[in-house]
């Protein structure tokens, strides 16, 4: 699964960090999703889309090997 969460956090200018705390995680879980090595539950993908204010399907995508 790809995402471009950093792209997201990016455009809001938020660290790793000031994201991890608004949803309720670790800077390291914000890394490892932004790496591709950890993909999120259902509830966290909808608390990312609510702070970025998209759907979550802009958020992630599936890739043909998923």
């Amino acid at each position: 699964m790809r995402n471009n969460l950093r792209v997201e956090r990016a455009i809001l200018r938020l660290t790793q960090e000031e994201l991890a705390r608004r949803i309720g995680v670790s800077r390291q879980t914000i890394n490892a999703m932004e790496a591709g090595k950890y993909v999120p539950s259902t509830v966290l993908a909808l608390k990312l889309a609510v702070v970025f204010a998209k759907p979550v399907e802009q958020l992630f995508a599936l890739e043909s090997t998923d």
